[in-house]
């Protein structure tokens, strides 16, 4: 249990949760076109094992290059903490690595684009020489190449092509691609917050490190409540796969949690900060169901 618990510390579960939620999303979009009613379950289950493997090894290996700033930043991290030795973790990432390249070499297409892309910006994103974490345009770019756009798109393709035997993006995926590519943006911006003190002490010039926590905080704020007010709108403008009132509605819904917990965030507060930061994810969550069942 204790090797679990670490285990799913060491794999970031928002970021775990964040992975299946849009591949199942993307399978059920595809799956809404289909004139059958095969479920595909195996392709739906191979493509989330491959995508988590990747996940895993993306984000082990940012772990293992930053043990001593995640002993200041994020001590509860097994190989920043001592729960994890080194060698575990690299055990852990070699497995990940393992399990994605041999399942998106098998199944191939759309899938091991996926896989490939995503591993090279992990590896970019984390290792030196490039280590583009250090720089925030390229940080910011990594994510949001992976979460909004090779993820969105990719895989919708890798499904819609097994499924459908089409090879083209429909509009409710554009839609939920450019929301979710404003999302990964935020979350790029967000997830320095927390991080200030051990970033500066290292040299990362983060932009929460070189503009402050309150413009960051302002910045990132403005764009999502612009996000939502689109978001409302948007079913009305263009001709998308949504029932209108329930995706406005909900979306309004978005943009009342946000300015509240806006409100209730401390900048001053390290805790506070993280928690708003988790909050982001919540809504992350969130987008991916309201396009898999409006």
């Amino acid at each position: 249990m204790h090797f679990l618990l670490n285990f799913i510390r060491f794999s970031r579960l928002h970021t775990i949760i964040g992975t299946t939620l849009s591949i199942v999303t993307l399978w059920l979009i595809a799956l809404s076109y289909a004139d059958g009613t095969e479920m595909y379950g195996s392709l739906l289950g191979l493509t989330i094992i491959a995508c988590l493997g990747a996940n895993i090894f993306i984000v082990g290996l940012n772990q293992i290059t930053d043990i001593e700033i995640d002993k200041i930043n994020k001590p509860y991290l097994p190989l920043a903490s001592g729960a994890f030795s080194l060698q575990t973790g690299k055990l852990i990432v070699g497995i990940g690595l393992a399990v994605s390249l041999i399942l998106a070499v098998f199944i191939g297409g759309y899938l091991l684009w996926t896989v490939l892309l995503s591993l090279a910006l992990g590896i970019a994103y984390s290792l030196p020489p490039l280590r583009l974490k250090k720089y925030p345009f390229w940080a910011a770019f990594c994510i949001i190449a992976v979460r909004g756009i090779i993820v969105n798109l990719l895989l919708f393709l890798h499904f819609h092509a097994h499924i459908n035997g089409a090879h083209s993006i429909t509009p409710l995926v554009w839609l939920l691609t450019v929301v979710i590519v404003v999302y990964s943006l935020i979350i790029a911006l967000f997830k320095d917050l927390p991080d200030t003190e051990g970033d500066a002490k290292f040299a990362v010039r983060t932009l929460s490190v070189r503009l402050g926590r309150r413009r960051v905080f302002a910045f990132g704020n403005v764009i999502m409540m612009t996000l939502f007010v689109l978001c409302i709108l948007a079913p009305f403008l263009f001709k998308v796969q949504v029932d209108s009132l329930l995706f406005s509605g909900v979306h309004g819904f978005f943009l009342l949690l946000l300015l509240l917990g806006m409100l209730r965030t401390n900048l001053q507060n390290q805790d506070s900060v993280f928690n708003y930061y988790r909050f982001i994810w919540v809504l992350f969550f969130g987008e991916y169901l309201v396009f898999a069942f409006l």
